[in-house]
């Protein structure tokens, strides 16, 4: 899970990557996010409008550590979901979060 907190750190800095359930909504109707990471302790009301949407236009779910975890790394407060921009980098997540599609719960 350390790499996956690492590449969404990077992303971070680099700007390639969007927090919360607004702002992942909104790149997601416009076609920018190439996948999602949900904290593990999501709200269901998160998880219901970010999944469904990511899940209509065909972007991976990836199922994150919990969202204390992931704002402590990326020096926030506790974030619930992550959308990543950049195609290499969404690709990075996937492979450090092998077999952890929300789709497949």
């Amino acid at each position: 899970m350390s790499g996956l907190l690492g590449l969404l750190g990077l992303g971070l800095r680099g700007r390639l990557v969007v927090l919360g359930v607004n702002g992942v909504r909104a790149e997601l109707k416009s076609g920018t996010i190439r996948c999602v990471v949900l904290a593990a302790d999501a709200s269901p009301r998160a998880v219901e409008k970010v999944a469904r949407l990511a899940e209509g236009s065909g972007v991976p779910l990836v199922r994150g550590p919990s969202a204390a975890e992931i704002g402590v790394r990326l020096g926030r407060p506790p974030v619930m979901v992550v959308g990543v921009r950049d195609r290499g980098m969404a690709d990075g997540i996937l492979r450090a979060a092998p077999g952890r599609d929300v789709t497949e719960d």
